[in-house]
């Protein structure tokens, strides 16, 4: 087995997951329907960030470029990260930097994670509500209000209340239009590709270090190998066994970190499923239309699918019909991908084939 598919199922109610002039969707065609979501690359910063603090370790830090123009003003250049593995965030969550010429090469490394973007389990299974609301602190006296004119200038108490006769309005009170909420049933995949996931390729002609860094890993010993891919360095088997916990963990436990000042969901997850099959693991949390009626939907949870590993939580009871809800659900689906994980010969990889 390379590869390791995780389907998690997910309830939200009446939350934001991405905001960007109100919460971010797509429109589906065939349902007609407005339908709200969470990009792969915000799940993944959410995973990332899960991580590092179940692991306890600072993210890499992050390099902002700028460059000053004869005007000396500040003009955006490139930012880029470590391109060291020996930070979580960048051997699972890969890197890019551009080179700019000269001696130095663009260093890049795919990610070993792929991870999709957060969306409706059915287009009828989940949607959005919008409301218009409002930041009122009209029944306070010690607001302090400030009113300029067209030159900038700051108008005075009087000024103020002269300018208010001509208008039906209120100053202590701020109406937020198209307030969208999210509601409904959503699902996301992850495949974790295991010949990348600790090997980092030396390749010079596809550069995804420097040479500094490649001689710092062997020193802090990293293992020379050999994959599919290449020659490689591959982590050290302590660290390995320190960082698997960790990664499996916050797949399994990642909650959205960012963009969600305004509202607040548990996300909890009725049910997750692992395997090595694609396909199966597709048909393992899915959707049905209705026979009854086409505008209705029933969310499945498969539980008898041979190769896929199926953990149902106490909670989705109330949404799904299944049969084996456990209260240590994820617990146990954390153990199995804990196990798969760690039977991976990652320093072997070309005498297991």
């Amino acid at each position: 087995m390379n590869t390791i598919y995780i389907r998690t199922l997910k309830r939200a109610e009446h939350t934001v997951f991405n905001v960007s002039d109100g919460q971010k969707y797509y429109f589906d065609s065939q349902f007609g329907r407005r339908i709200p979501y969470s990009s792969g690359q915000q799940v993944k910063r959410s995973l990332v960030d899960a991580l590092c603090e179940t692991i306890n370790q600072i993210p890499s830090p992050t390099t902002f470029l700028f460059d000053v123009t004869k005007q000396k003003e500040l003009k955006e250049g490139e930012v880029y990260a470590t391109c060291d593995p020996t930070y979580a965030d960048q051997l699972f969550g890969g890197w890019m930097k551009a080179s700019k010429g000269g001696k130095e090469r663009t260093l890049k490394r795919r990610s070993p994670l792929s991870i999709s973007a957060m969306r409706a389990l059915h287009p009828l299974l989940a949607g959005l509500d919008s409301e218009n609301a409002s930041f009122d602190r009209s029944d306070r006296p010690n607001n302090k209000v400030i009113i300029r004119d067209e030159k900038g200038n700051q108008l005075n108490e009087e000024e103020i209340v002269s300018l208010l006769e001509e208008k039906d309005r209120s100053i202590s009170r701020k109406w937020i239009p198209n307030n969208s909420r999210a509601t409904g049933l959503f699902v996301f995949d992850v495949a974790i590709d295991l010949r990348r996931l600790f090997s980092v390729s030396i390749n010079q002609l596809e550069p995804e270090m420097s040479d500094e860094t490649i001689e710092k890993l062997k020193v802090e010993g990293w293992i020379e190998s050999e994959n599919v891919f290449g020659k490689c360095l591959v982590a050290p088997k302590a660290l390995r066994e320190k960082w698997i916990p960790g990664l499996a963990k916050a797949i399994i436990n990642w909650r959205i970190t960012s963009n969600q000042s305004r509202t607040f969901s548990l996300m909890d997850t009725l049910a997750l499923s692992i395997s090595d099959n694609a396909n199966l693991i597709a048909g393992s949390i899915r959707a049905k239309l209705s026979e009854e009626d086409s505008r209705k939907a029933d969310p499945i949870v498969d539980e008898s699918i041979n190769g896929v590993d199926t953990f149902v939580t106490l909670q989705a009871g109330a949404y799904i019909h299944t049969k084996s809800e456990k209260v240590d659900a994820l617990e146990s689906a954390e153990k199995t991908l804990v196990a798969l994980m760690k039977a991976f010969d990652y320093e072997n990889q070309l005498e297991r084939e």
